[in-house]
């Protein structure tokens, strides 16, 4: 059974050869390692095999995790990618470094007064229900430029860019399809003078797919801590 450290370099090598394919510079794309219902011990082994962006489902456990792993806080970047409710905002405000899961200027809002002074801005990227899939979460495409604008004029926060969790697709072509509607979402708010870089797309199954078409980061679990 491979360790973490050989799965992580194997995913970087997956996403080596995309960014190659892609005609990418390698720096161009972050690994985020999505550490859900693993243990703070595995986080500190895919860390000590040069890992430092995780990304956590789960409000809670995320917490816990960040609690147990204190010593190495000023070295890790912590992105909540799981739903956020709004009960749940001050927490996160608090405690993380990125949300890609804003889907209402609600939650938004409530981040930007609940995010204290002495932090960096929380980085936010807008969740796009980007196949249109009732069962998901995320704003329509026809909400996000509105949203966008209302979010970017926050205080205490920055708007970095888009994330979107595709229907699941088999055929690399079919994969790409989503991406690239995700990637003109982007580039319509920057059209619309947003200062926007990020497209948070691509997982373990699709993150080739995802790096044609201009993923920023990839959210990986499965290929660097197993099955859950």
């Amino acid at each position: 059974m491979a360790t973490i450290a050989e799965n992580i370099q194997e995913v970087r090598q997956r996403i080596a050869a995309a960014c190659a394919l892609a005609r990418r510079p390698l720096e161009s794309v972050t690994l985020l390692a999505v550490a859900k219902t693993f243990p703070a011990d595995a986080v500190r082994a895919a860390f000590d095999a040069g890992e430092r962006s995780f990304g956590e489902n789960y409000v809670q456990e995320a917490l816990d995790k960040i609690t147990a792993l204190a010593d190495l806080r000023d070295l890790l970047q912590w992105h909540l990618i799981g739903p956020l409710q709004s009960n749940k905002t001050r927490v996160v405000a608090e405690s993380f470094d990125w949300v890609h899961t804003v889907d209402r200027l609600k939650i938004a809002q409530r981040l930007s007064e609940q995010r204290p002074a002495g932090l960096p801005p929380l980085q936010l990227c807008l969740q796009v229900n980007i196949s249109g899939e009732a069962s998901k979460s995320g704003l329509a495409t026809d909400e996000v430029l509105d949203v966008a604008r209302s979010v970017a004029a926050l205080p205490r926060v920055r708007l970095r860019g888009l994330m979107a969790v595709p229907a699941p697709a088999s055929d690399p072509a079919a994969q790409r399809l989503p991406h690239a509607r995700l990637r003109e979402l982007l580039a319509r708010l920057q059209r619309d003078g947003l200062d926007v870089d990020t497209l948070s797309m691509g997982m373990t199954a699709d993150l080739e797919a995802a790096i044609a078409e201009g993923a920023t980061i990839v959210r990986v679990g499965t290929a660097i801590f197993g099955e859950r």
